[in-house]
């Protein structure tokens, strides 16, 4: 049998072991554990994957020279969906097989931004913070029944949000080129372009990549077409958002609450963004649920061992 060293390096599998990673030692793999919860550096990554034949991969950057150093690496598997931290075309000049855990963590990040919005429209983090120095803060929030949620992007995450969203009452516009049949009542749904739903949205959720463009979909433009007051959550990538459009629309309510799980570097740098009261900050939580872990990691390795040409009976023992 060949014996296989694999690479893993998302924060949730490495700050504890996960049995679905711990079960391919059983098929004669060595598992290389990137620092325990901690996004690896290039150097980290550079020490560790000149032996690797299969990475198990997050979010961590990586570079054409951290793929050009692994020179036995046959596969990267994710443990998510997003690959624009990977170098495809060094990949691919390579013959290195790309794999994803498609849909695995949709429900744990929809779920993360419906608490989101919640949590903006009651002013959560305000009243909390507010009794916990001793003070009976009371701002008067908003009711979510009848409200207009924009959605941008309806693929798993996306598609997930726009559901729980009509089934709780909410009108949603969402924009998706493929424009995926989602079984929503149409009487609760429909389609529109980004303009529209930018001008009419009450509340605005991102679920789509970055351009390849390397545009911003929410710049200073936009940000002056939108509602006063809108709701805006990120849980996708923190390249969607210009940073310094958005504080402006901050600072004159044209944005009232900025939710947000993604940064870039993360963590961010502080203080910054996440330290303003009109914003509520998560620390890349949307997939860390136990359900979603599970899934993602049982996924990633299945794929991972296929593509080093496991057989489907080793798979499933």
């Amino acid at each position: 049998m060949m014996r296989h060293e694999i690479f893993v390096t998302p924060r949730s599998l490495t700050e504890a072991p996960h049995p679905a990673v711990e079960a391919m030692i059983g098929h004669g793999v060595e598992i290389v554990y990137a620092t325990a919860g901690k996004l690896p550096d290039e150097a980290e990554l550079l020490r560790l994957v000149p032996d690797v034949t299969g990475w198990l991969a997050g979010v961590e950057p990586v570079s054409p020279a951290v793929i050009a150093a692994a020179s036995k690496l046959r596969v990267i598997s994710r443990n998510g969906t997003g690959l624009d931290n990977l170098p495809l075309a060094d990949l691919k000049s390579r013959g290195i097989a790309v794999r994803t855990a498609d849909g695995a963590n949709a429900r744990g990040v929809a779920e993360l931004a419906i608490a989101m919005i919640f949590s903006a429209m009651r002013h959560l983090p305000f009243t909390d913070q507010g009794l916990k120095a001793g003070g009976w803060p009371r701002r008067r929030g908003i009711e979510f029944f009848g409200r207009t949620l924009g959605v941008i992007g309806c693929g798993a995450v996306g598609g997930e949000v726009a559901r729980l969203a009509s089934a709780m009452g909410a009108h949603v516009i969402a924009y998706d080129p493929a424009r995926p049949e989602l079984g929503i009542d149409p009487k609760r749904f429909r389609w529109a372009e980004h303009e529209e739903i930018f001008r009419e949205a009450d509340i605005l959720t991102l679920h789509c990549p970055p351009g390849r463009d390397g545009k911003r979909l929410i710049d200073r433009d936009m940000l002056k077409t939108v509602r006063p007051g809108l709701i805006l959550i990120n849980t996708a990538r923190a390249s969607l958002v210009d940073e310094a459009a958005l504080i402006e629309a901050l600072d004159e309510r044209r944005v009232q609450t900025y939710c947000v799980d993604v940064f870039d570097p993360e963590p961010p740098a502080f203080p910054g963004l996440a330290s303003r009261p009109d914003v509520i900050a998560t620390s890349h939580i949307g997939g860390y649920t136990e359900e979603s872990v599970n899934r993602a990691t049982q996924m990633a390795v299945f794929n991972l061992l296929e593509s080093l040409g496991f057989q489907q009976h080793e798979l499933t023992a």
